[in-house]
């Protein structure tokens, strides 16, 4: 098998609520279907998200409050954890703080070679912002 595309589906509690979750973090809802809608589609770039309200993988938010530090928790998310590659995890944290997009990873260099920050969506999926260090303005 040779993949064209991945499209990772998401299980959410409630899909217009996750719509403007994903705008706050700067992407743009493409469609949904249904009547009334439980399955859609969230855009950034080339790149796309569906979403499927009550359906189609799992999801939860456990109790930490950070996900990937010496204090923090990286199994009691139940979601999905996605990674996603950027020119400037800084500027995303910015935009994130300013949009109030729950941060449980501030911007941090990583001993693999990237700079990464965590995003965590209401319903427990967890977005690894990364870019490259090679690449960073710092």
């Amino acid at each position: 098998m040779e993949a064209r595309f991945i499209t990772p589906i998401l299980n959410v509690s409630d899909l217009s609520a996750s719509f403007d979750w994903f705008k706050r973090l700067g992407w743009r809802k493409n469609w949904d279907w249904g009547d009334p809608p439980s399955f859609g589609c969230v855009t950034s770039g080339d790149y796309n998200i569906f979403l499927c309200e009550n359906g189609q993988g799992g999801r939860g938010k456990g109790e930490n409050t950070t996900t990937f530090t010496s204090a923090g928790d990286e199994q009691q998310d139940q979601g999905v954890w996605m990674s996603v590659w950027v020119d400037s995890v800084d500027d995303i944290y910015k935009h994130c703080i300013e949009n109030n997009v729950e941060t449980t990873l501030k911007p941090e260099d990583m001993s693999w070679g990237v700079r990464e920050l965590h995003v965590r969506h209401p319903d427990g999926h967890v977005f690894r912002i990364s870019q490259s260090i090679e690449d960073s303005d710092d």
